[in-house]
């Protein structure tokens, strides 16, 4: 883990320096499906790296790449060679290359990356960018550039009520899927179960992910109210379409403080909190690292903690909590750790449902019951076998988290009938 943690930080700051000119290969008649954008991560354990890879035949083949999550934006590939269905291509940065080698079938391309002799796979998907021509997408834009959302709509002739899914922590898709973790399609199905009901529903990748990977920002410029003017200009633009009846918002993990802000700012008749904290960040992160923690590193990241919760920086990190308080995330986290959700939570003036199960493995009931004991006018629904990811689960952690990575496993019982009743009994849904 920690010479991965190593090999991505040289990958991000070769990267950031100007790449050469190109000096290409030459494919065959039948490369042309190689041309065009490619979107996809190099899968470093941990911390998968999104790219976007751009290719181009014009007598030889040319190419760039970017990572928007670093702030780099189409620096020019030294070399790229593509023979039937095989593609390799390389930067040369500062006397150091680093090569891609694999192949590609339809729309989907694989193979390794290789820096310094370590090798990690990549995977690239063919495009990548939404046609706004596409009635199943909506579109928003922000300071920051263009945000694209799904729309999940029911059957038959509205308005319908919508509902806006805000996603977790991490690099999240609105699927309710991150890198490295597996494909479990929770917001997915979410969505889908919700339209069974009546009830639209507009769901988004974060940025720097999936259809919002070029809209990402660099994690050093990121702050946490970043997020909240995102979910809030959504709200604003489904309030203003003719085919939703009312608004409201269903925020899960991260997504839950989230919502509530974006409640709050901006236009929501109802709130729906899915796993969420009722501790701040900083309390929650320690809680986790708790468990996971060498004693003398425990006491360095509660110092970090404490450093950063009084807007201090903190650059000597050691390497093992790099991937959790590398400098670069500092005031993200910091602005993150502002908010106290059991306060956001009591200032909110609507209908509000707070969800969790009992085999949650990152945010345990009891963060529920702060959250109640804050807004206790709000309904609460506790679900015995739920876990993380909206499933039921095994009460053994290796069982659970295989839940992470199935997306065949259907929604924890009694979730949408409990969510429904509630908006029924709010008058949220006719």
């Amino acid at each position: 883990m920690k010479k991965a943690a190593y090999i991505l930080c040289l990958l991000i700051v070769m990267l950031t320096i100007a790449a050469g000119c190109s000096d290409n290969g030459e494919g065959n008649k039948e490369d042309a499906n190689v041309d065009g954008k490619w979107t996809g991560s190099i899968e470093v354990p941990n911390q998968p790296l999104d790219i976007i890879v751009s290719f181009t035949k014009d007598g030889e083949w040319t190419g760039t790449i970017s990572i928007p999550v670093q702030g780099i934006e189409a620096y020019p590939l030294s070399s790229v060679t593509v023979n039937g269905t095989d593609v390799a291509f390389f930067a040369d940065i500062q006397g150091q290359q680093i090569a891609f080698d694999g192949e590609f079938k339809d729309d989907e391309m694989t193979g390794d990356f290789s820096q310094h002799g370590q090798t990690f796979p990549f995977q690239l998907t063919k495009g990548g960018t939404v046609d706004e021509n596409d009635g199943n997408f909506l579109s928003v834009e922000t300071d920051e550039g263009m945000l694209y959302g799904e729309l999940e709509v029911p059957d038959g002739e509205g308005p319908f009520p919508v509902m806006l899914i805000i996603p977790g922590s991490g690099p999240t898709d609105r699927n309710g899927n991150s890198a490295g973790i597996g494909v479990n399609n929770s917001l997915k199905r979410l969505a889908e179960r919700l339209a069974e009901q009546g009830i639209a529903s507009l769901r988004y990748d974060k940025r720097g992910v999936g259809e919002n990977l070029e809209a990402a920002i660099p994690e050093n410029e990121l702050r946490f109210d970043q997020f909240v003017d995102d979910a809030v200009a959504w709200t604003n633009l489904l309030a203003q379409e003719e085919d939703y009846s009312k608004v409201g918002i269903i925020g899960h993990s991260q997504g839950s403080l989230v919502g509530m802000l974006a409640a709050r700012a901006g236009h929501a008749d109802a709130f729906i909190s899915l796993a969420g904290a009722g501790h701040s960040i900083d309390q929650v992160l320690y809680e986790q690292l708790e468990t996971q923690l060498s004693e003398n590193s425990l006491a360095e990241a509660e110092d970090i903690l404490d450093k950063l919760k009084k807007g201090e920086q903190v650059q000597d990190v050691s390497q093992e909590l790099q991937s959790v308080f590398r400098p670069s995330v500092q005031d993200f986290l910091a602005s993150w750790m502002q908010y106290a959700p059991r306060e956001e939570m009591a200032a909110l003036e609507m209908p509000m449902l707070i969800v969790n199960g009992e085999r949650d493995l990152q945010v345990s009931a009891s963060e529920a019951e702060l959250l109640h004991e804050a807004s206790p006018n709000a309904d609460m629904l506790i679900l015995e076998e739920m876990n993380h990811v909206l499933k039921e689960a095994p009460e053994d952690e290796k069982g659970n988290m295989e839940t992470y990575s199935d997306p065949d496993l259907p929604l924890a019982d009694d979730l949408m009938e409990g969510m429904v009743n509630f908006l029924k009994e709010h008058r949220f849904l006719e």
